[in-house]
């Protein structure tokens, strides 16, 4: 797939949302809420994660069984159209503040030009969304951030674009502090799976407590994500984290999504995950479901 520009294989759906098409695939964009606890101990949105939702003749197909089909010469296009597709769907919520995070690989970019072109696709598409480029956060997975100083580079260099970082999986592998430091990014989203061991004891919770800490006094703000439990999110409070992400906050939903009347910006009625009979929280927003089974990780986050 070779587009002539950032926008000529963008499609605008019928209710005003954008997709994209590969082949006989039409990809929309899913957007899941990361929630801040606010001073008051409200939940508000902070940011969306974009994640992509490939359908074929209309239906609904995995995501690991679409980039199973993608022809090795096509991934990089793929990867930068999504991320068009994200921010332009973000671009049309309602929301005065809130940012999305966009899977980027910069693993994919081997040269400083094709790196230079994708800067400037995300510039232009943020531009096209009404978004400050503040409000685009590049997330690098810590899989695969097998090359330290490349990402370290990568991060500087969208710093000083304006752009935000966020270092995704932490906890998984060999995940190092130091690396991270190195790295400095504005954001470390805990790997899920890691997380929720910890919570189960209190000495795996007190090494979450201490990490947390140090990296807050570094200046980067934890996320925990993958949270499938109102307890979950009580203990986050308790922990020092103030990002959070998961099923029991909100599942992800298909542009245009319904959070701009679900969950209106700072300012409006706030709801508590723990007291939800009195916080105005939608009927069963908070009723304990079964996680799906989990799909293949492909991509980063675009395998859920």
């Amino acid at each position: 797939m070779a587009p002539k520009s950032i926008f000529s294989s963008l499609v605008r759906e019928v209710d005003g949302t954008w997709s994209t098409a590969y082949h006989m695939f039409n990809l929309k964009s899913a957007l899941q809420p990361i929630f801040r606890r606010t001073a008051n101990g409200a939940l508000d949105i902070d940011s969306f994660e974009g994640l992509v939702r490939p359908h074929r003749n209309g239906e609904p197909v995995t995501p690991g069984e679409f980039f199973s089909l993608v022809a090795p010469g096509d991934i990089e296009n793929i990867d930068s159209i999504l991320r068009t597709v994200h921010i332009l769907n973000t671009g049309r919520l309602n929301r005065a503040r809130a940012r999305i995070f966009v899977n980027f690989h910069p693993g994919l970019f081997q040269t400083p030009a094709k790196m230079r072109q994708e800067v400037e696709r995300m510039r232009l598409a943020a531009h096209e969304a009404g978004l400050t480029a503040d409000r685009i956060v590049c997330e690098i997975s810590e899989k695969k951030a097998s090359d330290t100083q490349m990402v370290a580079d990568f991060a500087y260099h969208m710093h000083d674009i304006g752009f935000r970082v966020a270092l995704d999986d932490y906890g998984a592998g060999d995940s190092d502090i130091e690396r991270v430091k190195l790295i400095k990014p504005d954001y470390v989203k805990f790997e899920a799976g890691w997380v929720r061991d910890f919570m189960q004891n209190s000495a795996g919770a007190a090494l979450l407590r201490v990490i947390v800490r140090q990296f807050r006094e570094d200046g980067i703000e934890p996320v925990f994500e993958g949270l499938e439990a109102s307890w979950q999110v009580d203990l986050c409070e308790d922990l020092g984290v103030v990002l959070m992400q998961g099923y029991i906050l909100a599942r992800p939903e298909l542009a245009p999504t319904t959070f701009d009347t679900r969950f209106p910006e700072l300012g409006s009625t706030y709801f508590s995950p723990s007291r939800p009979e009195k916080s105005g929280a939608p009927l069963g927003f908070f009723r304990e479901e079964p996680h799906p089974a989990r799909q293949t990780r492909t991509f980063g986050k675009r395998g859920l």
